[in-house]
């Protein structure tokens, strides 16, 4: 099944497809390369100020004044340093999750050694795997060897069942492949995750459970199936706040590697440039002013571009099961008699 494409009444897997947002624009909030995304926002920061300052002929005349170069780089400065202590203070605490008395740390540890267990008899493997990517991978490849056991018990005559299984077994497929030596850290274990279509996977599966058309094979099948989808989503929404606590970590360390010559920049423009010197009798003001406003909104430019990654993520993982949070038509309306009373 292409990208994009909708077979019969079950949505696309990839993400990019199911998405609301363009292609291109979902790119860029996730897949491209945050150092990428900061230098292509400084770079856009200093051609439209560059140009302003070219286009506008006040410009340059105010430059030279001095109160526009001091009054623009004070508010960088203050800016600067209160937004990075706040970014920084916001950080510590979503870290300070991480702190607890010796019980709650117990409780966390009894918590994630249970699933670990509960893993691996599904797996039927003495442990399960201790790499996120090869945890992820291992879920579904056995979702992918259950849906073929449905797929087989059920016979080609059962078209819903031949639907689901097709579209998970494919799926299954791509998502192994690029979890295959991902690296948790990076953003790819996380993206291979976000393009196995669980929830839809499970609602389906229930659907056809409720059908009552399955013989007994055919149903240990599908139970089965159900149970290693109902284990993926926590799994991957585990993942998904350890990612993002790691990047939080890396953002801090970003910006503040980045406020270092912000600050230098801010401080050597309002103490040591002199506007109305030399270099301010030369068109050079202009492309000066605008390189040092680009320094000086680095920090900024650094967390847009992961704020952006984070935010995405969020959005198109707000919900944990069988909830469909986008407009679509693939779903019916289900049905009930009100007269029925509450069941």
């Amino acid at each position: 099944m292409a990208d994009g494409d909708v077979d019969g009444d079950e949505p696309n897997d990839q993400l990019r497809a199911r998405a609301s947002e363009s292609r291109t624009k979902l790119w860029l909030y996730l897949e491209a390369d945050r150092r990428l995304v900061v230098a292509g926002l400084a770079v856009v920061v200093f051609l439209i100020v560059l140009t302003v300052g070219v286009v506008l002929p006040a410009a340059a005349p105010k430059l030279r004044g001095g109160d526009a170069v001091d009054t623009l780089f004070q508010g960088f400065l203050t800016a600067t340093i209160t937004g990075v202590t706040l970014v920084l203070t916001l950080n510590q605490l979503v870290l300070s999750q991480e702190l607890g008395a010796v019980g709650d740390q117990r409780e966390r540890m009894r918590g994630a050694l249970q699933f670990r267990d509960d893993t691996a008899d599904l797996l039927d493997v003495p442990v399960s795997p201790a790499r996120p990517s090869q945890f992820l991978r291992a879920l579904v490849q056995v979702a992918s060897r259950h849906a073929r056991d449905l797929r087989d018990a059920a016979g080609p005559e059962h078209a819903e069942v031949a639907s689901l299984t097709e579209s998970l077994i494919g799926n299954a497929d791509r998502v192994a492949s690029d979890l295959d030596d991902a690296q948790f850290g990076e953003f790819d274990v996380l993206s291979a995750a976000l393009n196995f279509n669980y929830s839809w996977k499970i609602f389906a599966a229930k659907r056809i459970r409720e059908s009552d058309s399955l013989d007994a094979d055919a149903e240990a099948a599908l139970d089965a199936l159900i149970d290693t989808l109902e284990l993926f989503g926590p799994a991957r929404e585990h993942f998904k706040t350890l990612y993002f606590q790691w990047e939080l970590i890396n953002l801090s360390r970003s910006i503040l590697a980045a406020a270092l010559p912000a600050l230098l920049v801010g401080v050597c423009m309002i103490a040591f440039f002199d506007p109305a010197g030399p270099l301010g009798r030369t068109p050079g003001v202009v492309p000066v002013v605008a390189l040092a406003s680009t320094v000086a909104v680095l920090p900024f430019l650094v967390l847009a571009a992961s704020i952006l990654r984070i935010a995405t993520v969020t959005k198109h993982t707000l919900s944990i099961g069988p909830f469909i949070l986008r407009e679509t038509d693939l779903v019916e309306d289900v049905e009930w008699d009100d007269d029925a009373g509450s069941r």
